[in-house]
């Protein structure tokens, strides 16, 4: 296996699952669950519902992977995906790994800028999005990154999979023609930007033979995916994961929480985040459970899909079981079919845990804690545990990965103490892409994974995340770093300084408070209420500030670092005014 800029071998995961990669679980699927229902999807084209059997599915994704191998994608090339949850993209996405590609998944609240960012630093060569998303057009912002300096030498074509807004299809308009705004990539074929179905049909090129071939020489050790994910220095940096290590981790993950066959799960968590696409996609392959893929978080959609879609699982943020539980009108929607929450990603107050269990008579509700570079799962709580176990900690160590709570220098503290969380086992990831650097800050000689989190372990292994190293807040389920929100807000005109904390938020979680130090005889007229808007227009929403103070002067210690802690000290003060 070759590791890219001298990436070390971290060792494979045992090799005992059934499937062995990623294909061969879709192939696994198709001929245990054959004429179940695998996929729904409301929104299909011409606001039809597409609903799709095990069978189809794998035969939708060997077309998808016989097309990929047309456009010339070798085994270890990236393919990146730009794109809300539907039907195209699992079969794009599954198609693609298919083909021995690594999947690059972007986050539909990106930027263009943010976007062409992840497209370069991976190297994709072949993008899958789409037009119209909630008004977005995809490939037009990403031609205006190109445009504005952001060269993307390797990227050859880009794939619409659905063109004029969620409900309809890539089949709109000719090969090429999306809208006028073809982003200005080298082109491999002869059109630079086409259609779904165009893309689908240049796969009769490729005889079935060749591409089962392909497949077939595939090996749980290599990669399979390459998710980046923002730092300390505000750079994103890729996740290199390989198949053993998702399939190992997202099977344990479905035993645990007692994921079953004939479980109709609805995955409103992105496809884009693990959560969506591994705890979402990958665990309805392995259990038989229908997934129903919903693209945006709308609490009246929501309830009316539970109740016709008789859905029993739905994994998510603390936000939408709030919402759905304080609707003044919930009782005239049957949730009675609901038997399994999954939430995480952010404070969980005990009363919700007991209000799903008392108010939706949920039968499971689990909590969990995970980040990317150990392949999205760490430790989770279990089935029995209490509402105090589930609110006030994120759980206990998944079956063969430890964890331990360390001091500054690597010594495992007492329990109750407080220390950075470190991992090691079969989740962690095999590095940062072209970034041995930063593998080496990240994963010690021993393997320990150092996540920057900052944890107390109780007497029973339960781990409490009580604060973050590297000043990550998480907003609606999204993970947010301040430095990357520093770095684009020092471009406004009027910032000299500014630092970015996480404050707690009812509905988000946490949202950010930039405090600024305006550029001296700058007017600062406005700015709270400005800033906020100015920084939409150049980061994705959840990335935007939601508050603003001016300050005079940053808090800093002795070495000049900015005391945040301070700094949320000083905005809860102000709340409490």
């Amino acid at each position: 296996m070759h590791y890219p800029d001298g990436v070390s071998d971290i060792a494979d995961p045992r090799g005992d699952l059934q499937w062995g990669t990623i294909p061969g679980l879709v192939e696994d699927a198709a001929a245990r669950f054959g004429e179940s229902e695998a996929l729904v999807d409301a929104h299909g084209p011409g606001g039809t519902t597409t609903r799709l059997t095990f069978d189809q599915l794998a035969e939708e994704v060997a077309a998808a992977t016989r097309a990929v191998l047309a456009n010339g994608i070798e085994r270890g090339d990236r393919v990146a995906i730009w794109a809300p949850n539907c039907a195209e993209w699992v079969i794009a996405a599954l198609g693609s790994v298919g083909a021995g590609a690594l999947l690059v998944p972007l986050n539909t609240r990106y930027k263009g800028a943010e976007a062409a960012y992840i497209l370069r630093e991976s190297g994709a060569r072949l993008l899958f999005t789409v037009q119209g998303f909630l008004g977005t057009d995809y490939p037009a912002m990403l031609a205006e990154a190109v445009k504005a300096g952001t060269a993307l030498p390797d990227l050859e074509r880009v794939v619409v999979l659905r063109a004029g807004g969620t409900g309809k299809s890539g089949e709109a308009g000719e090969p090429g023609q999306t809208g006028g705004n073809n982003p200005p990539v080298g082109p491999k074929k002869g059109d630079q930007v086409v259609p779904w179905h165009v893309f689908l049909h240049e796969g009769a090129s490729v005889p079935s033979d060749v591409a089962a071939g392909r497949t077939a020489s595939i090996t749980s050790g290599d990669m399979s995916d390459l998710i980046f994910t923002s730092g300390t220095t505000g750079y994103p940096k890729g996740a290199m994961t390989t198949h053993g290590q998702t399939l190992r981790t997202f099977a344990t993950w479905a035993e645990v929480v007692g994921l079953r066959q004939g479980d109709r799960y609805l995955i409103v968590n992105p496809f884009f985040h693990t959560f969506g696409y591994k705890a979402g996609i990958l665990a309805c392959l392995m259990t038989g459970a229908t997934m129903i893929a919903e693209p945006v978080f709308d609490v009246d959609v929501l309830l009316g899909r539970i109740a016709g879609e008789r859905i029993s699982v739905l994994p998510g943020p603390p936000t939408i079981f709030q919402s759905i539980l304080d609707r003044p009108d919930r009782k005239s929607f049957d949730l009675s079919s609901l038997r399994l929450v999954v939430t995480g990603a952010a404070l969980i107050p005990v009363e919700l845990v007991k209000r799903l269990w008392s108010e939706l008579d949920i039968e499971t509700v689990l909590t969990a804690y995970g980040l990317t570079e150990a392949t999205g799962t760490v430790t989770m709580c279990r089935q029995g545990d209490s509402a105090e176990v589930i609110s006030g900690t994120s759980g206990r160590a998944i079956p063969d990965v430890e964890v331990r709570i360390v001091d500054a220098g690597g010594a495992e503290m007492a329990r109750g103490e407080a220390g950075e969380i470190t991992v090691r086992g079969y989740n962690v990831m095999r590095g940062y892409f072209n970034d041995a650097e930063a593998t080496d800050a990240a994963i010690d000689p021993a393997g320990w994974l150092h996540t920057g989190d900052v944890g107390v372990m109780d007497a029973d292994g339960n781990v409490d995340i009580t604060d973050r190293l590297k000043d990550m807040y998480v907003s609606g389920g999204f993970n947010v770093y301040p430095a990357e929100i520093e770095a684009v807000l020092r471009n406004h005109p009027g910032v000299a300084q500014v630092a970015v904390v996480g404050v707690s938020d009812d509905r988000m979680g946490e949202v950010g408070c930039a405090f600024v130090v305006p550029v001296p005889g700058a007017s600062t007229d406005g700015m709270v209420d400005t800033l906020p808007t100015w920084a939409r227009d150049h980061l994705a929403n959840f990335k935007a500030p939601k508050f603003v103070e001016i300050i005079d002067l940053l808090p800093t210690n002795a070495g000049g670092k900015v005391l945040k802690r301070e700094l949320r000290e000083r905005f809860n003060a102000t709340q409490l005014q």
